[in-house]
């Protein structure tokens, strides 16, 4: 999922030939993942497939002796790229990552679906942060009835990874929260904006 949501999104804003594709997606995801030519170009294939990108051959671009073959979205691909935006149950485990690149493609959604987005966001760190703190208390109360958690040096290892986890969530949380603000400032002003533009027609109305 999350490299078609990445194929599309890139697509969605510049027509690019497999080299520019690979270069912007490592850009985000790197340093140390990638997505290899070997994994790309089936990908690619198998979109152009299903009909959601189509291929030009550019005849202005040359690789050695063969023309470069540069991708477009089409309006199944936007349509499709709508639907992985707003998927919140697929790859649950990974959404993490996946949301930071949703917003980084907020442009694409209406007001109302970021805000969807964001507050399914909320509950989804919140079920984090709660379900660490769970695990850590039930660790304390039952470390010396499991083996090998005798040591109490070994308990605050573990303990200290957990507490760790707790406060990148709690940290995730205050951003996406900052986030959701941001977003009801905007529909303030919208709404703001509209009920000005509708003021003069109704002096005029009347």
């Amino acid at each position: 999922m999350l490299y078609e949501l990445l194929i599309l999104l890139t697509l969605v804003r510049s027509p690019a030939h497999g080299y520019r594709i690979a270069k912007i997606i490592n850009d985000m995801i790197g340093p140390y993942a990638t997505l290899s030519h070997g994994r790309l170009y089936p990908l690619l294939a198998r979109l152009e497939q299903q009909g959601l990108i189509q291929v030009e051959q550019s005849g202005s671009v040359q690789q050695g002796d063969r023309q470069t073959r540069v991708y477009h979205i089409t309006e199944a691909g936007r349509q499709r790229l709508h639907q992985l935006m707003m998927d919140t149950t697929s790859n649950l485990g990974e959404y993490r990552e996946i949301f930071a690149h949703k917003v980084a493609g907020f442009e694409f959604l209406t007001l109302a679906e970021r805000l969807q987005l964001i507050e399914h966001y909320i509950d989804y760190c919140e079920q984090h942060i709660t379900y660490i703190y769970k695990e850590a208390e039930d660790l304390l109360q039952k470390a010396y009835e499991i083996e090998g958690l005798q040591d109490p040096k070994q308990l605050e290892n573990i303990l200290n990874v957990m507490y760790h986890w707790i406060e990148q969530w709690k940290l995730e949380l205050r951003w996406v929260q900052q986030l959701h603000e941001s977003q009801l400032q905007r529909q303030d002003q919208a709404e703001s904006d509209l009920s000005a533009s509708q003021e003069p027609q109704a002096s005029a109305s009347s």
